[in-house]
């Protein structure tokens, strides 16, 4: 019985990640750096989620960028005490854009909002020795677009504060999103389409998720593929939005196509990041949270990740 496409893709993926294996081994010595975003854990304590990640031997956090005025967010000493205190290190920061925030936004003041939380967090991105900040170029949980002109808006917007990121040492990593929460930048491609827009290179990242991917790429391998270097982050959650194995997401294909990649190294992360089901999940980030529902979440993901992980790599 032929194969069907998607399975056909996964081969090609599958036989160059065997040839990798046989002929460059010490390409695959080196392991994927595991982080996680920590902004769907709501209201809970820095040091709360600290010592869980540590416990399920997670050495890297991708923070929640939550300096939304300049009285608001996490202090960057305090911040470095508790992950240094748990042996943790600040990968990055995972920048939130709503309507009130939004770099196409048709209102001035909601761009000019945007560039003053940009400010804020690049600096803060730097200060903690992390080496990214997530941008979405449109509003998260705004589907339907203003008009025809959001991503010159936006270009122009993020482009007037992107001398910042290189000031700062700091990587800005575009992150498309699915068409059910953002009005556009769906794809990789997008993404790559509005780094060329933008035209700085502090901006020449981009941030995948592999539970958008699902529902916007034709196959996430390709895609992975497709990112190429630009490739920084890359959000993980199976096909329901919950911990890796609790969903039918084809992992193993995802982790070949990072080893093919190369990114299994420094400056490089697999990020977990499960909100579970549903359509906006940002109210997430300022509810109560389940602790042992977190637990769980966390410790089966990162055990599952290192097993196909292990499994593959033999």
């Amino acid at each position: 019985m032929p194969k069907q496409l998607y399975e056909q893709k996964n081969d090609k993926i599958r036989t160059a990640f065997l040839e990798l294996k046989k002929n460059r081994p010490e390409r695959l010595k080196k392991r994927l750096n595991l982080s996680w975003s920590n902004w769907g854990f709501g209201m809970e304590p820095l040091e709360v989620s600290a010592k869980r990640l540590q416990k399920a031997g997670i050495a890297f956090i991708e923070l929640h960028g939550n300096h939304y005025g300049p009285d608001l967010g996490y202090r960057a000493g305090e911040t470095l005490e508790i992950l240094g205190s748990c042996g943790i290190r600040a990968a990055g920061v995972c920048g939130m854009f709503s309507k009130d925030n939004d770099l196409s936004s048709s209102r001035a003041i909601d761009r000019q909002a945007a560039i003053d939380y940009l400010k804020r967090e690049i600096e803060f991105v730097s200060a903690v020795g992390g080496s990214y900040l997530l941008v979405v170029p449109g509003a998260v949980g705004r589907p339907q677009k203003y008009d025809d002109m959001e991503l010159e808006r936006s270009a122009e917007t993020l482009r007037s504060v992107a001398d910042l990121f290189v000031k700062h040492g700091v990587q800005a990593a575009i992150e498309p999103i699915r068409s059910a929460e953002t009005s556009y930048v769906h794809t990789i491609a997008d993404a790559q389409a509005y780094i060329r827009a933008v035209d700085h290179p502090g901006v020449q990242h981009i941030n995948g998720d592999v539970y958008h991917m699902q529902a916007e790429e034709s196959h996430i391998g390709e895609a992975l593929m497709a990112a190429g270097e630009q490739l920084l982050n890359l959000h993980m959650a199976d096909s329901n939005r919950c911990a890796l194995g609790d969903g039918s997401l084809d992992l193993d294909t995802v982790i070949m196509a990072l080893y093919l990649l190369g990114f299994n190294r420094d400056g490089r992360y697999v990020t977990p990041e499960p909100l579970g089901p549903g359509g906006d999940p940002y109210p997430a980030m300022h509810g109560r949270p389940d602790p042992a529902q977190l637990d769980r979440m966390v410790m089966q993901t990162a055990s599952y990740f290192r097993e196909r992980e292990s499994i593959l790599i033999g």
